[in-house]
């Protein structure tokens, strides 16, 4: 009978939740929900001395706003209860024992003092570091009489000295490893906790977890694992280990070096159901040309076998492009709603309703955080340049838009109903008494109203937010503004 897929994401919470790390929760998340399995949260905080205040509300905040919801985490138990490392502590001592007795490991008392001379010793003579096995000789009687007086020790894992060690990966093939590289990796700390590959071993057996996903550096430590797994005599996992997420140079992405992790690029204005969609197309391939998946899509659509080796560049305006893409695809409602932060802050002026104002930007928005830079002009008439009235495909000169400005003012001050479709309805009536182009009345007014050159929305839209008394106030400025202009030519 198969076994029920179980998966596990299990971070460490040193840290911001970084681009790799949220791709390697989604797939691993993916697989369980697409093999009908489950999805399990374990926070993984051996490593104390690295843990970061907040980093476990932060993994707890990214999975809901993803919408992944784990089956059995720390937040909501489960039948393998608990699901932090740290309260699993008295957990692990008995196996590292265990493969004591067994021959697979060995206790060590080396100070650190040391070990810093053979990592020393070894970086002087240009080679890489490997444990000498000082303590794999010490008699019975020489290691409990040390237990005895106390002295501080790590257990660590005996690994083979001859012929290789073979694993296979879902996405890499059969690998194989020469066993004389591999060190005796420290199993159980001297605080007594386990080290991140012990604990890894013994949660994923003792939870039942069937795929283990990470990401492609992890491939050199498998067959330590695999040589654990063996040692016990326990059902090696299935691997699958994910390409590498890079910049489009190539190079490693670096929180160090100031790029984004997934809390900052929420901040800087994309939307989570595009990120996914973003991620989960950084390694992994559909069977069709679609490119806009939602997470039920996603769900159904994952496939192991069309994961990637290569690295993934992740293009920030690739990214940029999917967030457009959302933002388009939402209603005039919900992209208000998303917009409204935004336009609360940006927009000052008293009387402006800024759904109408996020009507205009919906399809000129990219990310939100776009939104402020494009909606100033609405808060007061800037100083602007007014060689922008003149435009050679509007066919707008400085003496027309004159002429444009004054012919519609009086419509407008008429104008009892001021709406977009009374707007539209009195000025194209007035263009063709004049006999003019659309633009050459529609470009000088969009102009005196905004001053900018580029708005979202052009003058009757404009025109409709401002309201009537604001509109005629900025074309009386524009009015004498061009006065001057054509006077001194």
């Amino acid at each position: 009978m198969q076994r029920q897929v179980r998966t596990r994401y299990a971070p460490s919470p040193t840290g911001y939740v970084h681009i790799g790390n949220l791709r390697t929760a989604l797939y691993e998340y993916l697989i369980a929900r697409s093999h009908g399995g489950k999805f399990i949260l374990r926070i993984e905080d051996t490593d104390q001395e690295r843990l970061v205040e907040g980093a476990v509300e932060a993994i707890y905040r990214t999975l809901k706003l993803c919408g992944m919801q784990h089956d059995e985490g720390p937040d909501i138990g489960g039948p393998y209860a608990p699901y932090v490392q740290s309260e699993r502590k008295g957990t692990y001592k008995p196996f590292a024992e265990e493969l004591v007795q067994k021959g697979h490991a060995y206790y060590c008392f080396c100070s650190k003092e040391r070990l810093d001379q053979l990592r020393a010793d070894a970086d002087a003579k240009g080679e890489t570091f490997m444990y000498d096995r000082h303590c794999l000789g010490l008699s019975k009687e020489e290691i409990q009489k040390k237990l005895d007086a106390g002295e501080p020790y790590v257990i660590r894992q005996k690994m083979p000295r001859e012929g290789t060690t073979t694993f296979d990966d879902t996405v890499y093939g059969s690998i194989t490893v020469e066993n004389a590289m591999l060190e005796d990796q420290i199993l159980l700390k001297s605080d007594g906790l386990p080290t991140y590959n012990f604990a890894n071993v013994i949660d994923d057996h003792l939870m039942g977890i069937t795929h283990v996903v990470r990401g492609s550096e992890y491939l050199s430590s498998t067959p330590k694992y695999n040589l654990l797994y063996q040692a016990f005599g326990w059902e090696i996992p299935t691997y699958i280990h994910l390409p590498l997420i890079v910049k489009p140079d190539g190079s490693k992405i670096s929180k160090r070096k100031g790029d984004a992790g997934f809390a900052d690029l929420i901040q800087m204005g994309y939307l989570v159901e595009a990120l996914l969609n973003y991620i989960a197309l950084l390694g992994w391939s559909p069977d069709s040309n679609q490119e806009i998946f939602s997470l039920t899509e996603l769900e159904k659509a994952f496939d192991i076998k069309r994961i990637s080796k290569s690295p993934s560049a992740f293009d920030m305006e690739k990214l940029k492009w999917f967030n457009a893409e959302y933002i388009r695809a939402k209603t005039p409602e919900q992209f208000y709603e998303l917009a409204l932060p935004y336009l609360k802050e940006a927009v000052t002026a008293q009387g402006i309703d800024l759904f109408k104002v996020s009507r205009l930007l919906q399809d000129r928005t990219e990310v939100l955080t776009d939104i402020p830079s494009k909606v100033g002009f609405l808060n007061e008439l800037c100083d602007y340049d007014l060689n922008i009235y003149v435009h050679k495909k509007m066919k707008t000169t400085f003496e027309n838009s004159l002429d444009s400005l004054k012919a519609a003012v009086p419509v407008l001050e008429a104008l009892e109903n001021w709406n977009e479709q009374e707007l539209h309805e009195k000025l194209l009536a007035l263009v063709e008494t004049l006999g003019i182009k659309n633009g050459q009345m529609l470009w000088p007014i969009r102009t005196a109203i905004s001053g900018w050159e580029v708005t979202p929305g052009g003058a009757i839209e404009i025109a409709d937010i401002l309201g009537k008394a604001e509109t005629l106030r900025r074309i009386g400025v524009g009015i004498e503004r061009l006065e001057k202009v054509v006077q001194s030519a």
